[in-house]
């Protein structure tokens, strides 16, 4: 249930980022959803990999070069989703920054079994006295 959620959040960031960012278009409602699925399988499968490959870079640019993956990432999935285009890497990096924070802020709330995360009283810690 929190896979098909997290989906969705991102089709939904995927379609905010093309009315928002210029240069980012995508077909159709499932062109979108496609989009989601495939951009979920490349963070998956090629991002941890890149990330193996570029830590020194990313150590030498204090984590900023995470940007530019996610960039390439969202790129990647372009070049593989018929329909949902990316022209160039700047608008690839701005809508790789909307669908990071939408998806960072979602992860935070969603829980990996669809559930809603609300700290009730019972919940938080007692204070020290």
């Amino acid at each position: 249930m929190g896979l098909l959620i997290r989906v969705l959040i991102n089709a939904l960031a995927i379609w905010l980022a093309t009315e928002i960012v210029p240069g980012i278009e995508a077909r159709s409602v499932t062109t979108v959803l496609v989009a989601a699925l495939v951009l979920g399988l490349v963070n998956t499968i090629v991002r941890p990999v890149l990330l193996v490959l570029t830590l020194p870079l990313t150590l030498v640019t204090l984590g900023l070069f995470l940007f530019v993956l996610n960039a390439i990432c969202l790129g990647l999935t372009a070049a593989v989703v018929p329909g949902f285009e990316v022209r160039g890497f700047r608008p690839a990096l701005w809508g790789a920054l909307l669908v990071s924070a939408l998806s960072w802020v979602v992860n935070g709330i969603v829980s990996d079994r669809g559930r809603v995360v609300v700290i009730t009283e019972r919940e938080r810690p007692e204070p020290r006295r």
